[in-house]
């Protein structure tokens, strides 16, 4: 199967692609495996990149895209793929049509994880980082036995601006701008499935496969 995966900052996107593209046998291709790949392997395109993220600004589409056309080449998607991070706009959703047509082949469906922004402000405001080891805790998921202080190694526990609730806010304004007409764009095309991504991680990753073992494409 060939599979996207959107769904807003703090929905779980990353740990369900890893899960669901276990079960279906095909690759997990994120964005920032591939810009990180690039990079390191000072590919042109990755140097193009670098070039682009060193003076602060976006990568164009064009870059991105080219990247992810080098990977969905690779001989371990030919069978499918789950793409996780693209496409983020429109723009880059109508270039991705456009260059699996060209490999004679489509999207077979887009799955939306879908919660509340309260609950993702509340998923990712409570998370507490530590200094020492980097290890990230929960103050309600997963907390630590002493307030403040890493169970791994004693290290200082500090909320990382990221994850402040005024930043997660601003996160979710931002995917509701960018992101979210996808789901209007795939709707369109009869290819949207919409999960229920509250409770447990394995329940989540339950209904996910369950809706994909009852599409008939």
């Amino acid at each position: 199967m060939r599979l996207v995966l959107v769904g807003p900052p703090g929905a779980g996107k990353g740990t369900q692609a890893e899960f669901i593209a276990a079960q279906l046998s095909v690759p997990k291709i994120s964005t920032g495996d591939i810009f990180r790949a690039n990079v390191a392997g000072k590919t042109p395109l990755g140097i193009e990149a670098k070039r682009y993220m060193d003076a602060g600004g976006l990568v164009p589409d064009e870059v991105t895209i080219n990247m992810v056309a080098d990977r969905l080449a690779e001989e371990d998607a030919a069978d499918g793929f789950l793409l996780d991070g693209f496409p983020r706009t429109v723009p880059q959703a109508q270039a991705l049509d456009k260059l699996l047509a060209d490999l004679g082949t489509q999207l077979d469906l887009v799955l939306e994880l879908v919660v509340e922004d309260d609950e993702v402000i509340r998923r990712l405001s409570g998370r507490r980082t530590c200094r020492g080891c980097g290890k990230t805790w929960h103050l309600e998921f997963d907390p630590t036995t002493v307030d403040g202080v890493c169970d791994r190694c004693g290290g200082e526990l500090y909320q990382r601006d990221d994850d402040k609730p005024e930043t997660v806010a601003n996160r979710l304004r931002e995917y509701a701008d960018k992101t979210a007409p996808l789901v209007g764009f795939y709707s369109a095309q009869a290819k949207l499935a919409g999960i229920d991504a509250t409770g447990p991680v394995e329940d989540v990753t339950t209904r996910a496969l369950d809706v994909l073992r009852s599409y008939d494409g």
